[in-house]
């Protein structure tokens, strides 16, 4: 009987599991989590802190699905450490698991700068359900936050602040928000929607130095920025993005680039060691080589993966790559893949439109006759097609110029390709 470990209890994790049951449904099979709840959804932490979402409704999954799957489930432990020669993994309450087959799941660690003061004050991060009760538990009616962070966790965690009644204040060290979702052109549209909220948005500036309402207290009464200006907050979050917790496989030998290694299989360097999600460094279809892409349906897809290969059913991951969607502040964008091509690399084709009255910017980014990129603001309900087109590949020279229409469908394809991407 083959004994299942997986650490970590998020989408990764969960669909490995489903997977395994898939092959195997005797072998023993152990969940580990450090937080103390059954799985849920992390995408929606920001709809709890604004009240819109109740803790009931975060479940990923039914309670139920744990017994039903055969999972034994640690919650409130800590993976401590990793014997690969000794199959086996050390919790934080000293518990040895053995194991036949290792999955790692454990996700990233919120980044935090070396800001001058930061650490003797009170900050919050915002990736957990426990980060969110905290920042809720904290705030007041008029609070003034500073958001550190002007990406997808910064502007989700910033609405949630303005929908409770806060005065929110984003500060971005990149020329625009959401730099490694969107190009400049769609940076100022969700810029201008963020401020039409009442959000002031402070982009190439960092925070400097924090001051303490007294001495010695923790309380946070101000920021300093690089240029000398004072911001005064009752509430710091530091939202900048996550950091491969790779710090788990040290001293294992276990390959590491900016994150765990893990090649088409979701396999490590050590036999019987796979790894997905935020912590993975896995193939990118675009890239056409590896790379970190920490967003939720990649890690469920690398979950999928690599359990199948470790009951047995070897499976090869097609890939993911990057992908971004965003649904705040009155405006949908989605974007996936390369979208801000190198200045005068001459390999790249950018077909883009344009409405500003509608409030509505396309782009899609072609290599080879083939999509690579794409950028939807304002009018998403075509960017699954085009997604569908770049996972498969598919040459669009032919019919390049009905990319960007209104009334892209299924039917604007050539037959050939219509039925061909119906049969997959």
């Amino acid at each position: 009987m083959t004994r299942y470990v997986i650490v970590g209890n998020s989408a990764g994790g969960v669909g490995a599991a489903e997977a395994i049951r898939q092959v195997d449904r005797h072998g023993s099979l152990t969940m580990v989590s450090e937080e103390p709840y059954p799985a849920y959804s992390r995408p929606l932490i920001a709809r709890y802190l604004s009240g819109e979402t109740p803790e009931g409704q975060m479940a990923y999954r039914p309670a139920g699905d744990y017994q039903a799957l055969g999972i034994e489930l640690v919650l409130g432990r800590a993976l401590q450490g990793i014997d690969t020669a000794g199959q086996t993994v050390r919790l934080s309450d000293g518990r040895l698991l053995p194991w036949d087959r290792l999955l790692l799941a454990v996700g990233g660690t919120p980044i935090v700068p070396p800001t001058e003061g930061l650490a003797e004050h009170e900050h919050f991060t915002f990736t957990t359900l426990d980060d969110a009760k905290r920042l809720a538990r904290h705030l007041s009616a008029g609070s003034h936050a500073v958001v550190v962070g002007g990406g997808l966790i910064g502007i989700s965690v910033a609405e949630a602040l303005v929908k409770l009644g806060a005065a929110v204040t984003i500060v971005e060290l990149a020329p625009q928000v959401l730099g490694r979702a969107l190009d400049s052109c769609a940076g100022e549209i969700a810029r201008r929607a963020i401020e039409r909220a009442g959000v002031q948005v402070l982009t190439g500036r960092t925070v400097a130095r924090v001051i303490g309402r007294a001495p010695g207290a923790p309380a946070v009464s101000a920021v300093v920025l690089d240029d000398g200006a004072e911001i005064v907050c009752d509430t710091l979050v530091v939202a900048i993005g996550v950091r491969p917790r790779v710090e788990v496989v040290a001293g294992t030998g276990i390959a590491v680039g900016r994150g765990i290694v893990v090649d088409r299989h979701m396999a490590t360097s050590a036999p019987g060691v796979y790894a997905c999600g935020d912590v993975a460094e896995a193939y990118d279809f675009v890239l056409g080589g590896n790379r970190l892409t920490p967003i939720w349906p990649n890690a469920y897809l690398g979950g999928r993966i690599a359990g199948r290969n470790m009951a047995g059913e070897e499976t090869v991951y097609e890939g993911g790559t990057a992908m971004n969607s965003l649904h705040s502040f009155g405006l949908s964008m989605m974007s996936a893949g390369t979208v801000d091509p190198p200045a005068g690399d001459g390999s790249y084709e950018v077909l883009s439109c344009q409405d500003a009255g509608r409030g509505i910017y396309k782009k899609v980014i072609l290599q080879e006759g083939r999509v690579v990129g794409m950028i939807f603001c304002g009018a998403i309900e075509r960017a699954g097609i085009i997604f569908g087109l770049m996972r498969a590949r598919v040459a669009v020279d032919g019919f390049k110029e009905r990319l960007l229409a209104d009334d892209l469908g299924l039917l604007s394809l050539p037959a050939d390709l219509r039925r061909e991407l119906m049969q997959r």
